[in-house]
């Protein structure tokens, strides 16, 4: 593998303090909240200068600092100007107010794809005198489409139903999500859901009882599509709600076919149109005509949405379109060459980011990444990697793009309600990383000098939750807004 001489001796000099004595601040916090030495992993670089080094060549999990990965070299490889986009063809003619053919939605990795934007296409073919369409409706998933597991068993947790588990494609509309408002009162329970969706009905049986409305949750179950002999679905609620208790809450339970055919043809039928035949999954043929399109956001909005409320879906999009898209100035994207044999997107998704992370001179030896977002059991980097990775962002050329999407610190995203009134209060931009066995802080913490330094820190371990490992987190943040100048026991890299 390459690992040029400056990387290697860059190691070599924060291995020499692998086990370095932390900051007392940090190591008492660790001690009071029972939490080993060995359970932390830190890297604090200033410019190229090792502040702070702990066990930081040991690969751990990163929960959802891993979208820090996928974002910068997203923006890197792909470009600012990125953007996903949908189209609707066809490979009809129109005659007399009658599409004589196929109706193609083509999915592009769009993720502002919307129920708005079905609509405003199909007002388009409305537009063009399109009264009727005889031909069925074609969903074009072939750019990506990973396996739902989500549909059958819980991919990752006991709530498969949640948005932070949706896994997206290509052709992803609402995030395939169901909004249901729940009304309550002390005898009835009265159920809406949006979008409307042709032939879908919802239903509930779930029991009235006396209980905090604010603790709905407790008596939530997980709610399930029916599918009747007549072709029609009725989504079922489960469990217990409280009386005179009014709530919304958003699920992931229909068939991701059902969802966005049943969506175009009720939004078709609401634009006065009418719609023979079936809903199919297809391919788009290189002579159909374009009809209408919808492009998304460019890509540094997108970046913010991703690591500011740590949104995992969009993380998982922007992943797999590194393996399946490549920047294009006119258009925004333009689709790779189809996978050769034994590729798949996730595998050219995994070669990019590692390409990527090789040209920056950074080892991937040890790096694991599944989805991008952080969301999973496997993911693995280690504090060194990704310390490297951030010092490649400051030098970036989309550094403030990249900078901007993270949480400031005690002001917004999801480090607003954390370290209030320290030296890192509205200072430090960091991306935040959680999940029952990890707690992660990882991005640019400036000195009390106003230097800015580069940021890593995890904690893995079963007792890492219930505020525990937040609290070594914070505090090591904190020791570093407060600290100025070199540091005791700094190692100087190769230059």
């Amino acid at each position: 593998m390459f690992r040029p001489l400056v990387l290697v001796a860059a190691l070599f000099a924060a291995s020499a303090f692998a086990h370095a004595q932390l900051p007392e601040p940090v190591a008492q916090v660790l001690a009071q909240n029972g939490l080993p030495e060995d359970a932390l992993g830190v890297l604090v670089l200033k410019g190229d200068a090792v502040v702070l080094s702990h066990q930081a060549n040991l690969p751990m999990q990163p929960a959802s600092t891993m979208k820090l990965v996928t974002t910068l070299v997203g923006l890197e490889r792909l470009g600012p100007v990125f953007r996903g986009r949908t189209e609707l063809r066809t490979t009809g003619t129109i005659e007399g107010g009658v599409l004589r053919g196929n109706l193609i939605l083509k999915g592009g990795a769009d993720v502002d794809l919307s129920s708005e934007a079905i609509e405003s296409m199909l007002r388009a073919l409305r537009y063009q005198g399109v009264k009727r369409i005889e031909g069925d409706l074609v969903l074009d998933r072939q750019l990506f489409q990973p396996a739902r597991q989500d549909a059958v068993a819980p991919p990752f947790d006991e709530s498969p139903e949640a948005y932070y588990n949706v896994i997206p494609d290509a052709l992803l509309v609402n995030k395939n999500m169901v909004q249901v408002d729940m009304r309550a009162s002390g005898k009835r329970l009265a159920l809406r859901m949006q979008p409307e969706l042709d032939g879908v009905s919802i239903a509930s049986s779930m029991a009235l009882v006396d209980a905090d409305c604010a603790k709905w949750e407790d008596g939530w179950k997980l709610p399930e599509a029916v599918r009747g002999k007549d072709g029609k679905i009725r989504i079922v609620l489960h469990g217990t709600f409280p009386k005179n208790c009014n709530q919304t809450y958003s699920i992931n339970v229909l068939d991701r076919d059902d969802y966005v055919g049943r969506l175009v043809r009720q939004t078709w039928k609401s634009l006065g149109g009418r719609m023979n035949g079936k809903t199919v999954a297809g391919v788009t043929p290189p002579e159909s005509t374009l009809l209408a399109e919808h492009s998304a956001r460019m890509l540094p909005e997108l970046v913010r949405d991703i690591n500011k409320p740590s949104d995992n879906a969009l993380a998982r999009t922007l992943f797999l379109s590194m393996g399946s898209l490549q920047s294009d100035p006119a258009k925004g994207s333009v689709a790779l060459p189809a996978p050769g044999e034994g590729e798949t997107t996730f595998t050219r998704a995994d070669a990019a980011v590692r390409e990527w992370m090789r040209n920056q001179r950074i080892d991937d030896t040890g790096f694991v990444i599944e989805n991008g977002s952080g969301l999973s059991r496997i993911e693995r980097i280690s504090p060194q990697q990704m310390g490297y990775l951030l010092l490649a962002g400051l030098r970036s050329p989309w550094a403030p793009e990249f900078q901007a999407s993270m949480p400031i610190v005690a002001m917004d995203g999801t480090m607003r309600r954390r370290l209030h009134g320290s030296a890192a209060a509205g200072r430090a931009r960091l991306k935040t990383g959680t999940l029952r066995n990890v707690t992660a802080l990882a991005g640019y913490v400036p000195d009390a000098n106003g230097t800015m330094c580069v940021f890593v820190a995890m904690v893995n371990s079963e007792q890492a939750g219930n505020g525990k490992g937040r609290a070594v987190l914070d505090a090591l943040v904190d020791w570093v807004a407060r600290s100025g100048g070199q540091q005791a026991g700094v190692v100087q890299a190769a230059p």
